[in-house]
This record gives C-alpha cells, sequence and structure tokens, in this order.
C-alpha cells in the first residue's frame, strides 16, 4: 500500500496587528502600533523602503490644493520634527518658493497665505524683486511667488528602514521577502503558505487593489531626474505656481516645474505625471518637456551634467485623498493608502490618525474625509 499524503500543515501566529507594507507610511504605522504597546508584525515582500518611498523627491510640503490635505500634511509636518535629527534623514529646512510666471497666477495668493496660516504654517508673499533676491537664477520675467520657509527636504527610504529597526529592537516580527497573498477571515495568508492572524492594516500604496479590490487606486507614474554634484545653484524647492492643478488633475500624460536642491549638491527635477503606463521603462518625449519646462524657469540647468533618471508609481485616488480608516465589509481589516505625491510628507500623520482610531482613540483631525467608504465600489 501507498503512504498516504498528509494534509499540509498550516503555520499560524497571532498579532494584535498585522501591517502589510514597509513603505515610510508602513513603518511609520508601525512605529505608532510598536509605541501604543501593540505586538506588531511587518509584512513585506521587496525592499523595506522601496516601492514609491525610494522613487519619491522628499519634498516635505504644505500642499493646500485641498483644506483636508492641508490639515493632514500641517498636522504631519509637525510630527516630522522627531524624525529630523535622524542622521538617515538627511533633513534639511530649505522651504518652498512658490513661483509665479503669470500675472493672474497671483491673484490666489492671498487667500493660500491666509489658509496656511490657519493650519498654523507661516508663508509669505514675495513680489518680483524678492524672488530674484530669494533666487537669482530664475528666468527673467517671474512676476513673483509664495514663500513657505517651514518646508524641508528628507530621505523617505532611510527613514522607513530605521523606523522599522528600531520597531524590531522593540519586539516588532518582520517578514522580509513575504508576500501578502490574500487576506483572510481573521488575518493575512502569505504566498508560502503561512498564516499570520490579528487584525490587518493595508498599507501597499498603488499595489492596494491587489488585496482591496472594492478601493478604486490608480497607479500615476512620475519621473525624475538627479544631476551631478556641483557648486550650490538653488537655495529653495522651486515649484510653479500651478503644481497643485497638475497634481490634482486628470490628463493623461502633464508636466510641472518642480526642482530640489539636495544636501549633497545634487539636484533633483521633476516632475510628470501619467496615467496608464506601466513597466518602469523611462519615457524620453515626457522626460524631454519635463526637463523643457524647468530650464524655463532655470535656465542655468542646461550646464548642469543629469547623472540618472527614474520612475515610480503614485498611488492616486479619485478625490486625491488617501484611505485612513477601516475597511467597510471586512472584520479588522484597516487601510492607510492613496497619498499620491504626498506619502512622505504625511506619512507620520497618516500613521498616528489610523493608530488612534484602531485603538478607539480620538484621532487628532477628523477622520471622516479619509475614510474608505467614500469610495467603496458599488457603495458604502
Amino acid at each position: 500500500m501507498g503512504h498516504r499524503r498528509q494534509p499540509a500543515v498550516i503555520h499560524r501566529s497571532r498579532h494584535d496587528l498585522i501591517v502589510i507594507g514597509a513603505g515610510i507610511v508602513g513603518a511609520a504605522c508601525v512605529e505608532a502600533a510598536v509605541a501604543a504597546g501593540l505586538r506588531v508584525a511587518l509584512v513585506e515582500a521587496g525592499a523595506i523602503g522601496g516601492g514609491a518611498s525610494a522613487a519619491a523627491m522628499g519634498h516635505l510640503v504644505a500642499m493646500d490644493g485641498d483644506p483636508h490635505e492641508l490639515a493632514l500634511c500641517a498636522h504631519s509636518l509637525r510630527l516630522w520634527q522627531r524624525w529630523a535629527g535622524w542622521p538617515e534623514s538627511e533633513y534639511r529646512r530649505c522651504g518652498t518658493l512658490w513661483v509665479a510666471r503669470e500675472e493672474g497666477e497671483l491673484q490666489g495668493i492671498g487667500a493660500r497665505i491666509d489658509a496656511l496660516a490657519a493650519a498654523g504654517v507661516q508663508a509669505e508673499a514675495v513680489d518680483a524683486a524678492g524672488l530674484y533676491a530669494l533666487e537669482p537664477q530664475l528666468a527673467p520675467g517671474m512676476r513673483g511667488g509664495m514663500h513657505v520657509p517651514g518646508d524641508a527636504v528628507a530621505y523617505p527610504p532611510r527613514v522607513a528602514w530605521r523606523l522599522v529597526r528600531e520597531a524590531q529592537q522593540a519586539g516588532a516580527k518582520v517578514f522580509a521577502g513575504s508576500r501578502a497573498e490574500t487576506l483572510v477571515d481573521g488575518g493575512v495568508r502569505l504566498a508560502d503558505g503561512r498564516v499570520l492572524s490579528g487584525p490587518v492594516l493595508v498599507a501597499t500604496g498603488a499595489a492596494l487593489p491587489q488585496l482591496l479590490p472594492e478601493l478604486p487606486m490608480r497607479a500615476r507614474k512620475g519621473q525624475l531626474l538627479v544631476t551631478e554634484r556641483h557648486a550650490p545653484l538653488l537655495r529653495h524647492q522651486l515649484i510653479e505656481m500651478g503644481y497643485a492643478a497638475a497634481a490634482h488633475g486628470s490628463d493623461a500624460a502633464s508636466v510641472s516645474f518642480n526642482v530640489q536642491p539636495r544636501p549633497n549638491g545634487q539636484l533633483l527635477i521633476g516632475s510628470s505625471r501619467e496615467y496608464g503606463a506601466a513597466g518602469t521603462d523611462i519615457s524620453l518625449p515626457l522626460l524631454r518637456r519635463m526637463l523643457q519646462r524647468a530650464i524655463a524657469f532655470v535656465p542655468a540647468l542646461r550646464e548642469v551634467r543629469a547623472l540618472r533618471s527614474w520612475c515610480g508609481f503614485r498611488p492616486a485616488t479619485a478625490d486625491g485623498l488617501p484611505y485612513l480608516g477601516a475597511v467597510p465589509g471586512r472584520r479588522d481589516v484597516w487601510v492607510a493608502a492613496g497619498h499620491e505625491g504626498l506619502g512622505i510628507t504625511a506619512a507620520p500623520g497618516s500613521a498616528q490618525l489610523v493608530i488612534d482610531a484602531f485603538l478607539g482613540r480620538a484621532p487628532a483631525l477628523p477622520l471622516a474625509p479619509y475614510l474608505p467608504q467614500r469610495a467603496m465600489r458599488g457603495g458604502a
């Protein structure tokens, strides 16, 4: 007689919270959960701090295209200060200079400054003379702009890595190189057959629909270019005044002027947005448009040598706000994803809001604008 095949043994382990995704948002959620005394597991198939976090510009910006977006950014920027002193952060408060090329772009600056002030963010209008005093390399003919001195730049992958390392030291269990295959009742099944039991928090960015198909998410491809090191050319993160409209727009492909001086003397040049693009190949026509727009604002960029370019995928929701909170129709499943280009800025605030809600605490901001039921397929 042949041997009877024994049933496969499914290994289960129990946790207070299972976080899926170790980009900076997921890593921040792990930090907040561990700080609250939870037994945490982190599942990540790729590199810690990889994906969109590794491809990002690392701009910590008080984006004010939407009042709920601004509230989350302002709250998060305050929380970022506890990470700012880490060597891994490469944090530098360079400020953001919003540049107006057309006279009409100056009209809304007063209202923007008032909205920022209401959120606790300092900003000031600058005329043309003030603009060139701050950034002499700007092309002639700029009309003025807005200066936000508290904005900063950081290096997201290393921040995520340190958050995870410290969480491990505090007892968090990291399942590195493990892919979450499917959510099951009361936990998650990994691709190798293991089942982790406990409430689940999905923080997988643009890959969110693989585990939560009921939550609409579009991957919005973006390209960046970095230059070689050189003598200082710019002092501030520079953004054109119409950037927010492009970020929230629905065009299949668009470019905006956005240049960031890095502490090591390099420049990051952006940015592009593209729906419906798959794969990590660089779109040379779109890259050319992006560089042409940057040179139109800063002609001296013609003389700077490019080192390399790359792309990443921003996780975009229909209304531009992230999904933060419990997922209706699923038991003990939570989500923190969909920040589009603001995941780096909004990571600590998003994590705090979700973990506070998970624990039944009153969140620092009203959670209603970010709850996922607003976009559930088939209605909430």
